[in-house]
């Protein structure tokens, strides 16, 4: 489970104070001393039992009239600062289900009950009320292929709630959690730690029946622009969607050029595409380019 920092702070500081010792001490959850020092300014921050409620209302006030950070709010998120080398500040809102938004939206729009990992580590506070609940789990990331329907060994530490002052780091690649709602609205203040090398680092969704792997959670953009290339056409596109599909050292970007290239053809030119995909060496494509086949092969015997 993610690891609990213990801390017996009672100094409290505002956001420009707490910005100031992530600059001076850039935050790096793997180095000790930072991962300290991240602590104690978070700590401090949680101390402060009025900047949150204060800043939002400051927002509330000023309204489209300023074109600050306003514009990275959201309904559950609330960004509080600029990426400061690789780290940012954010708040998010945790509804009870007895909450409107709660109501109206569903657990999913929450990622309540929606088990997975991330591909970042973070450091979280409990900031205000009782604390979204979660079941913790642990796995090896490195024995996972990444296919969808693959079986883990998905190994469960503990349900625990995210209470206020209560402070832990999850761990990119290693953690679990299956977030359950709180029992009032609750409030987390996170220190996100954002590295250029994570984009290539998939984060999972898991079903905790099976223990199988639902698929992967954070798409990117170069998976999209590789799609949107291709389906447009041109010779330069799907040259290199076909090294991208040989040779890319990214697996998922590997999958993404053959969905890409199954859009131009049909029939016996896309079996033979994803069958391709099976030979290529990588198991999860493999997998991945086998369902595809049944897929195909199912659509042959309904038609």
């Amino acid at each position: 489970m993610p690891r609990i920092i213990p801390s017996d702070e009672t100094a409290v500081h505002g956001l420009e104070e707490c910005l100031e010792m992530l600059d001076a001490v850039p935050f790096e959850p793997d180095d000790e001393d930072s991962l300290t020092n991240g602590a104690m300014a978070l700590k401090r921050l949680a101390n402060n039992r009025d900047f949150l409620g204060d800043l939002l209302i400051e927002q509330l006030k000023v309204g489209h009239k300023d074109g600050g950070i306003e514009s990275a709010y959201g309904p559950q998120s609330i960004v509080l600062s600029r990426m400061r080398g690789r780290s940012f500040l954010r708040a998010n809102i945790w509804p009870s289900e007895q909450e409107s938004c709660f109501r109206a939206s569903g657990s999913d729009a929450f990622v309540y009950g929606v088990p997975h990992d991330h591909n970042f580590s973070f450091l979280t506070a409990g900031y205000f009320g009782p604390g979204y609940g979660s079941d913790y789990y642990e796995y090896d990331y490195e024995s996972v292929a990444g296919y969808r329907g693959e079986v883990c060994d998905l190994r469960f530490v503990e349900r625990t709630h995210l209470e206020e002052g209560k402070l832990m780091l999850y761990r990119a690649n290693l953690d679990i959690h299956s977030q359950l709602p709180p029992e009032s609205m609750s409030v987390s203040l996170n220190i996100m730690h954002i590295d250029p090398a994570q984009a290539w680092s998939d984060q999972y969704g898991f079903d905790l029946d099976s223990n199988a792997m639902t698929g992967v959670l954070n798409p990117t953009s170069t998976e999209c622009f590789l799609r949107c290339a291709v389906g447009m056409g041109g010779d330069e596109a799907l040259d290199f969607a076909e090294w991208a599909g040989r040779e890319h050292p990214s697996d998922r970007l590997r999958l993404a050029s053959f969905e890409a290239r199954s859009g131009l053809v049909q029939g016996a030119a896309r079996d033979a595409l994803w069958r391709e995909a099976e030979l290529s060496g990588s198991v999860m494509l493999a997998r991945e380019a086998a369902e595809k086949r049944r897929w195909i092969e199912r659509s042959y015997q309904s038609a």
